[in-house]
């Protein structure tokens, strides 16, 4: 049976995230990224998050894929033309593009993940499932630069961007990551998933559930830092808030401090009143018009999209 193979393109030291941390705490407005979310509890939090009632993107995109998926490969395979490699970014398992595996016809699946051990696991079964498919796992954090060099993807290829992750980049960052998409993509093709803006309730709900399992999971990241810089966060002396602000059309995830603290870490500290709060995640939320112009800006052509019934979602083609 043949074998994934696997590059490493970029190699994060505990250190490097150690001091990146430290930096986003001791700003004026302490702020964490996102990515500090993802240990292997934040991970499994994350599983529990899309299974929610709340929580539509994962269930409406899937749903998405059920009814347009083979009209989206097909439009894809048209515009392209000629034989491509299928480019997953934040592949995570894989199971989301493996779905479209037999509609797209690839000839290369190409998985881009910063979990490089995870992604491993992933494309082993993948490939015991897809044993005439090559395969290639990458390990990169794309958040600042997407490049990949031609001796690994030289083009056409399939750039395929599934779930909402689009909406933790601001405006110019997301611009910047789709003109390096286009880039990759060679004289491919780039399929997303963007959330679109709906009503107040239904956005902040989706991150802050009954259940408390959103909480958890921005919580969680107290105990990530705890173990990466040596710091003594208390969970249990900070609270979660998720609010959608209508004039920058994000929602925003903070931790807010019950009390007035202090938190230590080796060579430093950090003092919070109470209320004040560490900005943990934002999640940017589109209309069609404006993410299309945003396509159109960072390069890409002639896009075009499916939305579910409610227009709460949608997946967007462009050449």
């Amino acid at each position: 049976m043949p074998s994934p193979e696997f590059h490493q393109l970029q190699s994060v030291a505990d250190a490097d995230l150690a001091a990146e941390a430290k930096a986003g705490l001791v700003q004026p407005a302490a702020q964490v990224a996102p990515k500090f979310f993802y240990d292997a509890l934040g991970s499994r939090l994350f599983d529990a998050i899309t299974v929610l009632d709340e929580y539509y993107p994962t269930r409406t995109e899937a749903a998405i894929f059920h009814v347009h998926g083979a009209a989206m490969a097909e439009a894809a395979r048209r515009r392209i033309g000629r034989p491509f490699d299928l480019v997953d970014l934040g592949a995570g398992d894989g199971a989301k593009a493996a779905r479209l595996f037999q509609a797209l016809q690839p000839v290369r699946y190409l998985a881009l993940d910063i979990s490089t051990a995870h992604l491993q696991q992933a494309l082993h079964k993948l490939q015991a499932a897809h044993p005439a498919l090559p395969m290639v796992g990458i390990g990169l954090d794309f958040s600042q630069r997407l490049q990949l060099p031609a001796t690994l993807c030289a083009g056409p290829a399939l750039v395929f961007y599934p779930g909402s992750s689009i909406g933790n980049f601001d405006p110019d960052a997301a611009l910047r990551l789709l003109r390096d998409a286009r880039d990759l993509a060679a004289g491919g093709a780039l399929l997303i998933g963007v959330d679109l803006v709906k009503d107040t309730a239904t956005l902040e709900a989706a991150y802050d559930d009954a259940l408390g399992v959103t909480a958890a999971f921005n919580l969680n990241l107290l105990r990530h830092l705890n173990r990466l810089i040596g710091s003594d966060f208390d969970p249990r002396q900070w609270q979660h808030r998720a609010h959608f602000d209508t004039a920058a059309s994000r929602i925003e995830m903070h931790l807010l401090a019950r009390q007035a603290l202090t938190v230590r870490w080796p060579g430093g500290e950090r003092r919070f009143e109470a209320g004040e709060g560490i900005h943990t995640e934002n999640s940017y939320k589109w209309t069609l018009p404006a993410f299309e112009a945003l396509l159109r800006d960072a390069g890409w052509r002639d896009p075009q999209h499916w939305t579910d019934h409610r227009q709460a979602f949608a997946l967007v083609l462009a050449g």
